[in-house]
């Protein structure tokens, strides 16, 4: 009969991410009326820290649902059917969110992708430039791909958009980028910004959002897509007194207050500067140990995860079955064309660095248990890297 496990679990995968004890002790409060008073100023609170967080002035919408509620919420509320769409094969949720467009009626053009890097801002621009009779209604890019590690440049794709002049909106997924990595909604010109909770935001699953340009609210008056449980306008009416038009998720709303607390004791400078520090010390030891970093290109690097490649002839998920039965590490699985060949560090959220000593030691211990042909030191070369950048 195996052993139990001892000691924390290491739930080192790119989200959810590991909940503080401060915010679970803040969602066992008892249950509230979500029409009363009480309620109402925690809603209002919680409303005006998420636009804090997401950088807008307009509403963010809080749903009860995953992320890819948010993603059929982003495209309903502002779309028709047979609506044209650009969209990028960054990944496997590069792809996700493509398909969840075309099972609506809309007409995806889906660019290709190696899955090593993100959105190019230069193909963008040449896209939209072809595109002389303004036929794309939408433009919809992952700010940071989950399952590769690679980031997209908002701001650059922004302006390749305006030197197009392109009216197509403007549609980011930051569902493992916000509060992670430096965003902008309204000074990056995004007009829907999507999200959730269970990554940087150091929640567990269950709530998703929405952040909303004025643009983006206009679309959503003359698009036709069917929509009743996503729909904005009743959210945005209700919203502003700090209700919701249907029965919210009253214990995760704690929690999420109570993670925008952290946010602003932290500061979010410091908060991005810590996961860009991490993330360089991670791939200092995966390159240490002779490994190839998922994400091709440097200036793409991800502070949220790091994917690592294993060589041919290695199976990444028996590895991670090794280090979760030998050490209660969980690492990320490779996804849609990467499984098996690679596997993901998650370094985000409630993480320090004595946290990612831990995570690395049992993945360099793991390594070599599966007999992966590496080069021992990768744990102390990110040691030392943290102690240079100070």
């Amino acid at each position: 009969m195996a052993r139990p496990p001892t000691g924390r679990h290491f739930l080192q995968i790119p989200g959810p991410s590991n909940v503080p004890d401060r915010i679970l002790r803040a969602m066992a409060r008892p249950t509230i009326d979500h029409r009363g008073p009480e309620f109402a100023e925690i809603g209002r609170k919680i409303l005006d820290g998420l636009r804090w967080l997401v950088g807008t002035e307009g509403p963010v919408i809080v749903y009860p649902s995953s992320g890819t509620g948010a993603w059929e919420a982003a495209l309903v509320n502002t779309l028709s059917p047979g609506d044209r769409v650009l969209m990028f094969e960054t990944g496997h949720f590069g792809v996700e969110w493509a398909e969840v467009a075309g099972r609506l009626g809309l007409d995806v053009d889906l660019v290709p992708g190696d899955w090593r890097q993100g959105v190019d801002p230069d193909v963008v621009e040449e896209r939209l430039k072809e595109d002389e009779s303004q036929t794309y209604k939408a433009i919809a890019v992952l700010h940071n791909e989950t399952s590769t590690g690679a980031v997209s440049r908002i701001h650059e794709i922004r302006r390749s958009i305006d030197r197009a002049g392109h009216p197509a909106l403007f549609m980011v997924d930051t569902i493992s980028s916000l509060g992670s990595i430096e965003y902008h909604h309204d000074e990056w010109g995004v007009d829907v910004t999507v999200s959730a909770s269970q990554k940087g935001l150091m929640l567990p699953p269950g709530l998703a959002f929405t952040g909303v340009s004025a643009k983006a609210i206009e679309a959503s008056r003359t698009a036709t897509l069917p929509r009743s449980y996503w729909e904005w306008e009743r959210m945005i009416a209700q919203n502003e007194k700090g209700f919701f038009p249907y029965t919210p998720a009253t214990n995760l709303l704690y929690g999420l207050r109570e993670s925008l607390v952290m946010f602003r004791e932290e500061g979010l400078e410091n908060i991005f500067q810590r996961h860009i520090r991490h993330g360089a010390a991670t791939r200092r030891a995966v390159l240490t140990w002779g490994l190839e970093i998922q994400c091709g290109h440097p200036e793409e690097y991800s502070g949220v995860l790091t994917g690592v490649r294993l060589p041919e002839g290695h199976d990444a998920d028996r590895f991670r079955a090794l280090t979760l039965d030998r050490f209660d590490l969980s690492l990320g699985t490779g996804l849609g064309k990467l499984k098996g060949t690679m596997f993901r560090i998650g370094h985000l959220g409630d993480f320090n660095d004595l946290m990612l000593f831990a995570t690395l030691a049992g993945v360099e211990s793991g390594l070599a248990l599966a007999d992966i042909p590496i080069q021992r030191g990768g744990v102390n070369a990110a040691i030392a890297h943290l102690e240079e950048w100070g």
